[in-house]
């Protein structure tokens, strides 16, 4: 259990740790002020994995526009080629094309909203849970996007985009279960993401035949359960002053990760794609 969530490390100035007057009444002796009385708490880490991630997905782009001879629309039998998803070649035992499709995309307005979307929920996203957290969530949204559009689309497909609601499920269930803890903001913020996500699916289901919805579904779902299976739990411990915030993890939210992934892949292996 570590103290402070990573975006309530910041302490007002003039708010000690403890009360060096106090301390030396009790020992006898005269005050001696501590080394550093504000105690500064360490930074939040930087979003790596989503540099990584952003990184990644452009020179993908960018690669495949080169071959198909178009930045501007990536040819298909070049994505089919690189990763797409094609239920007949999922099938047939090509199963990596589940997590490979989340790097490509179909054309230049396609990674750009996909890349904006990551950069702004991604680096949120990676401060609240931690990298490793972040990543598993990201993959396993994606993958839950993947064999959602496997099972019942027929249709080839490519993007990040189930993936990217899985972090918009994973940072809605983060708020709503420390919705105590966070007060009105905690509220406001579970409210702002509810009403992302039922917009982005209503433009998706207004645009049949462009927009993969049952991957936007599938990674939606997905972060929501591996995202309240991951999350940090905060609580705020009032026997210290000022208060502060403990976090903690649940004890089986990696094995319900692990879970969900193994479910993923036996419904791949053990179903049918559409």
């Amino acid at each position: 259990m570590s103290r402070v969530a990573p975006f309530l490390r910041w302490r007002p100035p003039g708010v000690y740790l403890f009360d060096p007057r106090t301390e030396a009444e009790s020992s006898g002796g005269e005050r001696s002020d501590p080394p550093d009385q504000h105690v500064p708490l360490p930074r939040p880490s930087q979003p790596r994995a989503v540099m990584v991630i952003l990184g990644l997905m452009v020179v993908i782009y960018l690669f495949t526009g080169l071959l198909s001879g178009s930045i501007f629309q990536p040819d298909l039998i070049v994505l089919i080629i690189f990763g797409a998803k094609e239920n007949s070649l999922i099938s047939s035992g090509e199963y990596w094309r589940l997590l490979s499709a989340t790097l490509l995309h179909g054309n230049l307005i396609h990674i750009f909203f996909n890349s904006f979307a990551l950069y702004s929920l991604g680096p949120e996203s990676e401060r609240i849970y931690g990298t490793g957290r972040f990543l598993a969530l990201y993959i396993l949204a994606g993958l839950g996007g993947s064999v959602a559009s496997y099972l019942l689309s027929p249709a080839p497909s490519v993007g990040a985009s189930g993936a990217i609601f899985g972090l918009i499920g994973g940072l809605g269930i983060f708020f709503f279960l420390n919705r105590r803890a966070l007060g009105e903001f905690g509220r406001a913020q579970v409210q702002s993401i509810v009403s992302i996500a039922v917009i982005n699916l209503i433009i998706g289901f207004s645009a049949q035949g462009i927009i993969d919805n049952w991957g936007h579904l599938g990674g939606l779902l997905v972060g929501v359960v591996v995202g309240a299976a991951l999350a940090p739990r905060l609580i705020v411990e009032p026997l210290l002053f000022p208060p502060i915030v403990v976090r903690s993890y649940p004890n089986w939210g990696w094995s319900a990760a692990l879970g969900v992934a193994a479910l993923l892949l036996a419904l791949v292996v053990l179903l049918p794609g559409a």
